[in-house]
């Protein structure tokens, strides 16, 4: 999967981990696609560290989209965490 699909799989992936974690995060719209892209390869990472497989086969592949996904929703977990602890 080239650099492109991993941008449009990010933008997606931020956006589905924002609808599925609903609240006010600071950064609005510019941080939840930066935290979908690094979500992305922070799941398919762990796909293959923890479970051993390759969960990043192809765009259109279910694996990838959940390993995105839980990647996303673990980041922007993690950027709630950060940023309301420095209020």
């Amino acid at each position: 999967m080239g650099i492109i699909g991993w941008i449009l799989m990010g933008l997606i992936a931020g956006i589905i981990a924002k609808f599925l974690m609903p609240g006010k995060d600071p950064g609005g719209c510019i941080v939840t696609p930066l935290i979908g892209i690094a979500g992305g390869l922070l799941g398919g990472w762990l796909g293959k560290v923890i479970f051993g497989v390759d969960s990043i086969d192809g765009f259109f592949e279910l694996s990838t989209w959940i390993a995105a996904i839980v990647g996303s929703l673990i980041l922007l977990g993690v950027w709630r965490l950060v940023t309301h602890a420095r209020d």
